[in-house]
């Protein structure tokens, strides 16, 4: 499925209404559950050469939101920056991303100001460029893994070799499976890279075209409780957070919105756990799963940690940024080290007040 995305108004209705809802039967939300970015296309009308920021474009905000960054569905869903930056005469546009690469793809082309990402996927695209600074961290999420059919009989990551695996290159369930491989004494050129979006690996895997998968929360967990499909190996220390990333440009000349959003990440951060139920009601909404497929997501997504970004972020990084390399993404590891060393601007989540 190709993926698009359209600027998208908040939806008004309450979360608590969310609950009268039986996900699945809402239309069309059985389009969205094969492809997380369903809702959508770039925005109409993008900034000129590339730039996320104009005079006009100044009081405009442009945001993304995904359904692997439960924080982003909660602020979009109640309004909070609406609210808060409306009467200043600020339109607020939201763009939903199919993954980590689709959202570096939006930020480096000026289609958003601020979208969301793995920590590896920011990293590889500051390595190569992309103008972007880390302004918080959204989640330690478990949520990727190496999946394959119901009847299959690969049962490890060693079982790979020699078979087709799809993944969504830039993203951090490729980092994760090149990871994977790498512990079981294996590489990317042992197997055969079928490099699809999420959702369509997903699809690739039920129709058999692909021996295996590397999975993305809540398309993973959507395919073991849809499908039978079976998760052979997860380690969450090979994944590499939830990174809030914003254009410098955009940081440069508009901070005070940028601090609006991560204050209102922060607002999220504290209402999920006192609202779990209507949290789990609009991610199965959104991303057109089952309530029992949200809830198993959101238990492998840690969302009390410190979003300030830091040494224990940089120490992940730091294991991954090599194969960047090792792997033809980036030039060299100078590349990779500068890209590192500049990368998180601690300024916005550092003083966030979530009031």
């Amino acid at each position: 499925m190709t993926s698009t995305s359209v600027p998208s108004t908040p939806s008004r209705r309450s979360l608590l209404g969310l609950l009268a809802l039986a996900p699945l039967g809402v239309a069309g939300l059985s389009a969205c559950a094969q492809g997380e970015d369903a809702s959508g296309a770039a925005p109409a009308e993008p900034a000129a050469s590339g730039s996320g920021t104009s005079a006009a474009a100044a009081r405009t905000l442009t945001l993304d939101f995904a359904t692997y960054n439960p924080l982003s569905l909660v602020v979009r869903d109640q309004g909070w920056l609406e609210a808060e930056l409306g009467g200043q005469g600020v339109t607020v546009e939201w763009v939903q991303s199919a993954g980590s690469n689709k959202a570096n793809e939006f930020l480096r082309n000026g289609n958003i100001q601020i979208g969301s990402t793995a920590g590896a996927a920011a990293l590889l695209a500051r390595s190569n460029g992309s103008p972007i600074k880390t302004i918080d961290v959204f989640s330690q999420p478990n949520w990727s893994g190496v999946v394959v059919g119901p009847s299959s009989t690969i049962t490890d990551v060693a079982g790979l070799r020699g078979k087709r695996v799809a993944a969504t290159t830039g993203t951090d369930p490729y980092f994760f499976l090149v990871q994977s491989l790498e512990e079981a004494g294996l590489t990317t050129s042992d197997i055969t890279l079928e490099n699809l979006q999420h959702a369509d690996g997903r699809s690739a895997l039920d129709a058999g075209n692909v021996d295996a998968w590397a999975g993305l929360d809540p398309i993973m967990a959507a395919a073991e409780a849809e499908g039978g499909d079976k998760i052979i190996y997860q380690n969450i220390d090979f994944n590499s957070y939830g990174f809030l990333n914003a254009r410098e440009d955009f940081l440069a000349e508009s901070p005070d919105l940028a601090q609006a959003v991560v204050d209102a990440y922060e607002r999220a951060r504290a209402w999920v756990p006192q609202n779990v139920e209507a949290t789990t009601a609009l991610l199965a909404e959104v991303a057109g799963i089952a309530p029992e497929v949200a809830t198993t997501t959101l238990s492998r997504t840690k969302l009390d940690i410190s979003p300030v970004p830091g040494a224990t972020q940089t120490a992940v990084l730091q294991k991954i940024g090599p194969l960047f390399v090792a792997n033809g993404d980036v030039p060299d590891q100078g590349a990779v080290d500068t890209a590192l060393s500049s990368l998180f601007d601690t300024t916005y989540a550092s003083q966030a007040d979530p009031s």
